[in-house]
């Protein structure tokens, strides 16, 4: 990737989509207010935003906002890449109406991450051949998007087919060049990894990052105990960097060393209530932008 490396941040922390009795009385313009206030230079998308391109670029631009990325549910497990195509069209060109060079690819069929189910009921794929088949038609895609200008960034996430490290091993070693990698340091560490051993492993695909910190403590909990995705966000498991157990200097110190360009995302599923939003942001975004500052050609 060219360029430097900026500060994002992800609305969740102020209101939640798939949660939204956390934080989804929170108004937009609220949230961008006080996102621009402490620092960011941009934000991904959630349901707030509206969905006609233009008017997300005037809703960033009126607080000199960037439009990073944003999530889109895809459903390759499931369904042709003709489909997809057809179906990633309306978000793929509000991104790239709107300068943002990577689209989130989440992975949503069969994946529990929304329901009250125990992470280790998730889906997995059991044979080399549906890795190769599914490994295929997420390459395509990805194909057609960066012909398009964006990067597909493919999110490993808790509850999904693509999770542990052995499971981003295998993607990455199926898929295409054409596929990009978000490292997502805290569904990387819940997950079962350490997030500098995958971003070494992989940090010539990765063109995304998500800065998640992890409360180690409550992370053995929800292992030990078997919980929900939703129940790791309620009960705690995240948090902003700084404010966790990961080493982001390391981390963040091994993202630049491997010539890593691009976004820094802030992204903590917290609940506002418990974690107030603006203060929680503002140690996110410190934390980041100290470390970046040990590295002038960063920035």
């Amino acid at each position: 990737m060219t360029g430097r490396v900026r500060i994002g941040v992800n609305p969740i922390g102020w209101s939640n989509d798939d949660l939204p009795w956390l934080g989804g009385e929170t108004p937009l313009e609220v949230i961008l207010r006080e996102g621009a206030a402490i620092g960011y230079e941009g934000f991904e998308l959630n349901g707030k935003f509206p969905r006609h391109p233009a008017q997300v670029g005037r809703v960033l631009s009126e607080h000199g906002l960037a439009l990073v990325s944003g999530w889109y549910s895809g459903r390759l497990a499931r369904r042709a890449v003709a489909q997809e195509i057809e179906a990633i069209g309306p978000h793929l060109a509000l991104l790239a109406a709107n300068g943002a060079r990577v689209l989130v690819y989440g992975e949503t069929a069969d994946s529990i991450q929304g329901e009250r189910r125990a992470l280790i009921e998730r889906p997995c794929f059991r044979t080399a051949e549906e890795w190769r088949h599914y490994a295929g038609r997420v390459t395509a895609l990805a194909r057609y998007t960066l012909e398009r200008g964006v990067r597909l960034a493919y999110h490993h996430h808790m509850g999904a087919y693509v999770q542990s490290p052995a499971d981003i091993d295998t993607l990455m070693a199926s898929s295409g060049e054409e596929v990009g990698l978000l490292l997502d340091t805290g569904h990387c560490y819940l997950g079962g990894g350490d997030p500098v051993d995958v971003l070494h492993d992989h940090i010539g695909r990765i063109c995304h990052v998500h800065c998640k910190d992890v409360r180690a403590p409550v992370a053995e909990l929800a292992r030990n105990q078997c919980w929900s995705f939703p129940d790791c966000i309620v009960n705690g498991v995240f948090t902003v960097p700084g404010d966790g157990d990961l080493d982001f200097p390391a981390i963040v110190s091994a993202l630049l060393a491997g010539g890593y360009r691009g976004w820094l995302v802030v992204e903590a599923e917290q609940d506002p209530a418990v974690a107030p939003s603006a203060r929680y942001a503002r140690t996110g975004f410190e934390t980041l932008r100290g470390l970046l500052a040990r590295d002038p050609g960063a920035r």
